[in-house]
């Protein structure tokens, strides 16, 4: 079995003592990553096998394990974790920290586990104490799937724990590797016309059937609500849908994209008039709808970039979301903070987070729609729609392109 682990989790080793959670936990993960029960106890009472030392041995773990969550660090907890009472803070700590939980059941036989206990002389528990943690274990096996574990393994024999390999994989926001140079573009809103400009600004070439062949080495960057507002939605999804699948382009969606997506998987009839004829559109090409939901559900709620120097967002991402995710980081991806108050146009107030944002990386976001660029500290908003301009950042140039908005844009949040 092939044990699929994010880059960044937190995994919960579940078994009943002489299950070989231990012996398994260092075979498949660096010493500094598992935090050990036995040795918090050994830390706190010189003793791993004081059961007087557990509570405080549990609140160095959870201690720990809080600050290497924090640190973004992929971190194994190995205790027995039997009991739902037992897993509470440790997914608890998951979702503060917007870090994947997984859980591996070590479910061997009790007499197994019995004959590995009397094989080490530091295990002499009573037979009552193994059978409790046998029963707590049947009576969790339904409950896993339910507390918010992101995936739960089952390794139910000593062969299926040896053949068992863990495979670390990259979160999808992660895209260090990829330095550019990036041209980032700002909201589009169904305006082909003014996206196709744009592009060609930029030193791309637009061909037949929406070919594009990009500036050397160059790879452009959408900020989400690539529909809603505009003329031409279709044309926009037509462009990106083929940017991204030739590796010209990256995208995260926006809520406007999102909602786009609701409607085709849920079919809500109480879709806005600008999604509602753009899915009209889309029900005469079922290949293309599906195709545009792929995309859509793919999409993950934000980058990291250049080494975790650039981060972009459709509204923005806090510093400690970064490279995370979660619900509570898709959402904010989606809609981020603002202050409630408006500009002479309408547009929302500056965003509360970047207001507050202290992070080394330079965060390009978009949504809020703005008369002209807002820096706010290392956070840029390009969603110049308020003021007549489609515009895009070059990166790491820092060099701003834009083009007037075809339509009147003082009533739109889009061009």
């Amino acid at each position: 079995m092939v044990l699929r682990i994010p880059e960044f989790a937190l995994v919960v080793l579940i078994g009943p003592s002489g299950a070989g959670k231990s012996s398994f936990a260092r075979k498949h993960f660096r010493p500094s990553e598992i935090l050990s029960s036995d040795y918090c106890r050994y830390l706190v009472a010189d003793d791993e096998n004081d059961q007087q030392a557990t509570r405080d041995a549990f609140e160095v773990v959870h201690f720990i394990l809080a600050r290497r969550l924090r640190a973004g660090k992929l971190t194994v907890v190995d205790a027995t974790n039997v009991q739902q009472e037992a897993r509470r803070p440790l997914l608890e700590l998951a979702r503060q920290y917007h870090c994947a939980a997984v859980a591996i059941v070590l479910n061997l036989p009790r007499y197994a586990c019995a004959e590995r206990n009397h094989s080490r002389p530091d295990r002499d528990f009573p037979p009552h104490v193994l059978r409790s943690q046998a029963q707590n274990l049947r009576r969790s096996l339904g409950l896993l799937a339910s507390e918010g574990f992101h995936n739960v393994y089952f390794l139910n024999s000593p062969e299926e724990i040896h053949s068992a390999t863990v495979q670390r994989e990259p979160l999808a926001c992660n895209r260090s590797f990829e330095h550019g140079p990036f041209d980032i573009i700002g909201d589009v809103h169904g305006c082909f016309e003014e996206l196709a400009e744009l592009l060609k600004r930029l030193g791309y070439q637009i061909g037949p059937d929406w070919q594009v062949k990009p500036p050397e080495n160059r790879k452009a960057i959408f900020l989400g609500d690539l529909v809603d507002g505009g003329p031409n939605p279709m044309a926009v999804l037509r462009l990106v849908m083929g940017m991204v699948r030739d590796g010209f382009a990256l995208c995260v969606p926006g809520d406007g994209d999102v909602a786009l997506l609701r409607q085709i998987r849920d079919g809500d009839a109480d879709a806005v008039h600008t999604l509602s004829v753009l899915l009209t559109e889309l029900a005469r090409e079922p290949g293309l709808r599906a195709r545009v939901a792929c995309l859509l559900e793919g999409l993950p709620s934000h980058y990291v970039l250049d080494g975790g120097k650039l981060v972009v967002a459709h509204a923005g991402m806090k510093e400690e979301m970064q490279g995370r995710e979660s619900a509570a980081v898709r959402a904010f991806a989606l809609s981020g903070e603002t202050n409630g108050d408006a500009d002479e146009l309408g547009a929302s107030g500056h965003s509360v987070w970047a207001a507050d944002y202290r992070g080394s990386a330079m965060v390009v976001y978009g949504h809020t729609a703005v008369c002209e660029l807002r820096w706010i500290h290392r956070t840029v908003n390009i969603n110049t729609a308020f003021g007549g301009r489609l515009t895009a950042l070059r990166y790491p140039e820092r060099e701003f392109v834009s083009v007037p908005c075809v339509r009147n844009t003082q009533t739109s949040a889009g061009c």
